[in-house]
């Protein structure tokens, strides 16, 4: 859990947890981090940085590294992840996720849990994942979302990903909860999207939440705000 330290702790380098807040960027967390840690010091500068990126939807663990431990990043970001979230089937929107409005829906007759379940087992191991368009993945230069929003056409290439776990939690409907354990690069957005074309249908990522990283888990991550209260308290 969260302590205070040193000004000498934070330049050493320390690993933070954070349960990153739904709608923050993680780049809004790292700015907020390193501006209460250079408040409370009263310095001008120290390094701080995340060790993997979540999308603005999502919520949970992020991993930030002040000082010299934001030399282990690479380590930290090559590192198994697990996610739980919700997906929903029967409609698909152009960001895989709530970004984006739903563009296209399906009739869900044909699914039943036992198919559901079954679909599952097509994506445990090594596949081939194409990210999603409204990322911030590069080509030429360019973030995909720009062109996604500018409604350019971009041909992204698929890339492989590994996935260990990934099981259906709960069905309510067409609501499915899920728990995944994945490599670096694996777009939870586009497992949930591809999940709806196994099943000749659409599917769409309603919730997501980073639970672990490496051996690092959400359980042990403090807030945005207590991290806030306890650095006013210095």
């Amino acid at each position: 859990m969260f302590s205070m330290e040193t000004l000498d702790a934070y330049q050493e380098g320390k690993v933070l947890l954070i349960d990153k807040p739904l709608n923050w960027t993680s780049f809004q967390v790292v700015n907020k981090l390193r501006w209460e840690i250079r408040q409370a010091f009263s310095i001008k500068k120290i390094k701080v940085g995340h060790a993997g990126t979540l999308d603005p939807l999502a919520t949970g663990l992020l991993v930030i590294c002040t000082g010299k431990m934001t030399k282990q990043i690479d380590t930290f970001q090559g590192q198994i992840k697990e996610y739980t979230g919700t997906l929903v089937l029967g409609s698909t929107t152009p960001s895989f996720d709530l970004e984006t409005e739903i563009n296209e829906t399906f009739p869900t007759d044909h699914i039943s849990e036992d198919l559901i379940y079954k679909t599952t087992n097509q994506f445990v191991g090594e596949i081939q994942q194409f990210p999603p368009v409204f990322s911030a993945l590069k080509k030429d230069g360019k973030r995909l979302y720009e062109f996604a929003r500018a409604g350019e056409h971009v041909d992204i290439p698929s890339r492989a990903v590994s996935i260990s776990e990934f099981e259906i939690t709960k069905i309510d409907k067409l609501n499915l909860d899920f728990r995944v354990v994945c490599s670096k690069g694996t777009y939870i957005r586009s497992l949930a999207h591809d999940f709806g074309k196994m099943l000749n249908n659409g599917a769409h990522l309603s919730s997501l939440r980073r639970t672990k990283i490496g051996d690092f888990s959400v359980d042990n991550a403090v807030g945005v705000l207590a991290f806030e209260k306890a650095f006013k308290a210095i």
